[in-house]
C-alpha cells in the first residue's frame, strides 16, 4: 500500500511537471525588454521561440513570426528541438507510468510492471533534463547580452516562461527518480520468484526420489513374497512325491 501511494505521488509530480513543460513551449514571454536606465517607456518588446512582438503604451501588440527556420540563431533552433523532445518524452512517460503502476490492472506480472515503471521514470527524467537544458541555454544567451558592455542593441531580461520551464523540469525529474526506485523492487520480486521456483523444483525432485524409493521397496517385498511362495510350492511337491512311494 505504501509503494502504491508513493507511485501515485510520483505520478502527480511527473504529470504536473509535464503540464508545466508543455505550457512553456507556446508561452509568449521567454524574454522581455529591459527598462533598466529608461525614464519613459513607450513600448515593450518580448519574444519566444516562435515569434517576436512589441506592445505599445496603449496596450496594442504587434507580432511577427520568425520568417525562416534556417535563418534563426542556432540557440533558438536548439531550444526548439529540446522543448519538443521534452514534451514527447513526457507524453510517452505518462503512458508507460499508467501501464506500470500498481493501481492499474494492465501491464502483466509484478516484475513486468516494475520494469515498465522504471522505463517511464527514465522518460520523465530525460524530459526534465531536456527542458532544463533548453531554458538554461536561452537564459544564458539573455544574461550574456545583458551584461556585455559592448552590446548596444535592445537588452532583454528573463521572462516568466523560463521560470515555469525550470519548475516543470524539476518536478519531472523528481517524479522520474521516484519511479526509478521501483527497479530494486522489481529485482527483489524476480529473485523471490527465482528462489521459490528453485525451492519448488528441489521439493519435486525429493518427492520423486522418495516415490521411486517406495516403489523399489514394494517391488523388493513382492519379489521376496514370490520367492517364499516358490519355495513353499517346491516343498509341497517333494512331500507329495514321498507320500506317493509310500
Amino acid at each position: 500500500m505504501g509503494n502504491m501511494a508513493t507511485e501515485m505521488v510520483a505520478f502527480l509530480f511527473a504529470i504536473s511537471g509535464w503540464i508545466l513543460v508543455s505550457s512553456t513551449l507556446p508561452t509568449d514571454y521567454w524574454k522581455v525588454s529591459s527598462v533598466d536606465g529608461t525614464v519613459i517607456t513607450t513600448a515593450t518588446f518580448w519574444s519566444n521561440l516562435w515569434k517576436t512582438c512589441v506592445t505599445d503604451s496603449t496596450g496594442v501588440s504587434n507580432c511577427k513570426d520568425f520568417p525562416s527556420m534556417l535563418a534563426l540563431d542556432a540557440y533558438i533552433q536548439v531550444c526548439r528541438g529540446l522543448m519538443i523532445a521534452s514534451v514527447c518524452l513526457g507524453f510517452f512517460g505518462a503512458i508507460l507510468a499508467l501501464v506500470g503502476m500498481k493501481c492499474t490492472k494492465i501491464g502483466g506480472s509484478e516484475t513486468t510492471k516494475a520494469r515498465v515503471t522504471v522505463l517511464s521514470g527514465f522518460h520523465f527524467i530525460l524530459s526534465g533534463l531536456c527542458c532544463m537544458t533548453a531554458c538554461s541555454i536561452y537564459a544564458h544567451r539573455i544574461t550574456t547580452d545583458f551584461f556585455d558592455p559592448m552590446f548596444v542593441a535592445q537588452k532583454f531580461e528573463l521572462g516568466a516562461a523560463l521560470f515555469i520551464g525550470w519548475a516543470g523540469s524539476v518536478l519531472c525529474i523528481l517524479g522520474g527518480l521516484v519511479f526509478c526506485l521501483s527497479l530494486s523492487e522489481g529485482f527483489s520480486i524476480r529473485a523471490e520468484y527465482s528462489y521459490n521456483g528453485a525451492a519448488s523444483l528441489a521439493a519435486t525432485r525429493n518427492k520423486t526420489a522418495h516415490s521411486l524409493h517406495r516403489e523399489a521397496h514394494s517391488l523388493h517385498r513382492e519379489a521376496h513374497s514370490l520367492h517364499r511362495e516358490a519355495r513353499a510350492q517346491a516343498e509341497s511337491s517333494r512331500q507329495f512325491g514321498r507320500n506317493a512311494y509310500v
